[in-house]
């Protein structure tokens, strides 16, 4: 059931990088992870609300909420940068990067959690993901896009943040219900995202987003939120070190969208990457 809700929060991660991308054409990108996150905030909170579980958010732990905090500002800090980076690059290699942090967590899970076993095929794995990445990171000659090369800084420590979420979350939601667990996430990542808006002064550029690009934030929002329910109930019941791989098959779906709607052209290099990376989660998958 979990490689199933893995492939589920796959689906709706891909979607969610498309609609986030038509959100912030010209919006703010911090504006608009802070919309979207209050999005996902009513969202994870109705999901607990019908599950049953708030009741028991007086029985979880002091470690629990611990880890679920740090586990909801890592995601704060992910989702940002993975913003930013959108607003200043292309999609397709945006959550090329991104998605690496599927190397990044499948070390933390082997040194972390102790998943050590088949930890050797699981490298030959990762090293196949990263080089993918490395080929679907392609130069650009034109001036405009080495002035906007800062976007593979913020898609990298977006990958690395997003790394973070995934070990402390597992830890976390040890004794919590999942959906109760990503409502509290959630509940720490919003206030720290319209923090962020106002400490830099963009509070006033709300009242100018144009309407299709808050229905696409929406909609971000939404996929954000379901997206969500399936990896941390996914990641409750399964190995993190497999879940992590699976989810970030979204990249073919991101790919896919990218091409067909924003006219993303994916190169032979670009292509073959793609290629790794995909054939690099499917071993893991099935033989990790």
């Amino acid at each position: 059931m979990w490689i199933v809700l893995s492939c589920l929060s796959a689906l709706f991660a891909g979607l969610t990088a498309i609609f986030a991308k038509c959100g912030i054409r010209k919006t703010d990108s911090d504006v608009a992870t802070a919309l979207r996150t209050g999005i996902v905030f009513v969202f994870a909170w109705l999901m607990a609300f019908l599950s049953g579980s708030i009741p028991t958010l007086r029985q979880t732990d002091a470690q629990t909420f611990l880890f679920l905090i740090l586990s909801g500002l890592a995601t704060g800090a992910s989702w940002i940068c993975y913003f930013k980076a959108l607003s200043i690059g292309e999609v397709n290699k945006v959550a090329a990067v991104d998605k690496n942090s599927t190397v990044l967590t499948v070390i933390f899970a082997i040194l972390i959690l102790g998943e050590t076993e088949h930890w050797l095929f699981r490298m030959f794995c990762i090293v196949l993901i990263g080089a993918g990445t490395l080929l679907m990171i392609e130069k650009k000659e034109s001036i405009l896009e080495s002035s906007r090369r800062g976007w593979l800084i913020y898609a990298g420590l977006s990958a690395v943040f997003a790394a973070l979420t995934s070990v402390l979350s597992k830890i976390g939601i040890e004794g919590v219900e999942s959906n109760l667990g990503t409502a509290v996430r959630t509940s720490v990542v919003l206030p720290l995202a319209w923090l962020l808006v106002f400490l830099k002064g963009k509070g006033p550029k709300i009242r100018d987003i144009a309407v299709k690009e808050l229905f696409f934030i929406f909609l971000s929002g939404i996929a954000t939120g379901a997206s969500w329910l399936c990896y941390y109930r996914a990641i409750q019941q399964g190995i993190v070190s497999i879940v992590v791989p699976v989810d970030k098959l979204s990249i073919l779906v991101t790919v896919a969208f990218s091409c067909l709607f924003l006219k993303e052209r994916l190169t032979k290099k670009s292509a073959a990457g793609l290629v790794l990376i995909t054939g690099g989660t499917l071993l893991m998958t099935v033989f990790g």
